[in-house]
């Protein structure tokens, strides 16, 4: 029988699914919908799931608003707004939430090609 504790070893760390080879997902969307930056993991089980970490780095001369459409695109339910400072390192935006059942992470901001997405993903998953 296999044993149902969850623990530090129950995930794989991947990359956010849209980005290409791990690297940066360069915002291009000005509006809804925004640039996809992830599709989580497709199952409904209560103990699967992607725990999401993503920062932002701002290459404009001037602070940007960044908007992640969170699972969805109704306002305010799913969407997180949050300032990005100019020419910044990175900014924490999303610090490991989780989301299933093939939700969408997507994002746009008020200046398109301003802000650079990074991060990744805990996968939980019984394989």
């Amino acid at each position: 029988m296999r044993n149902e504790t969850r623990d530090y070893r129950d995930y794989q760390k991947r990359k956010l699914s849209g980005s290409t080879d791990g690297r940066g997902i360069k915002v291009a969307a000005g509006s809804s919908p925004g640039t996809l930056v992830h599709t989580a993991l497709s199952s409904i089980a209560a103990n699967e799931w992607d725990e999401i970490f993503i920062e932002a780095v701002n290459t404009h001369t001037a602070a940007v608003k960044l908007t992640v459409e969170w699972g969805g695109t109704s306002s305010p339910d799913d969407l997180i707004e949050i300032e990005i400072p100019a020419e910044s390192g990175f900014t924490e935006v999303i610090p490991g939430h989780v989301l299933q059942n093939g939700a969408l992470v997507r994002a746009f901001a008020d200046r398109a090609d301003a802000i650079v997405l990074h991060g990744y993903v805990n996968r939980y998953q019984h394989i």
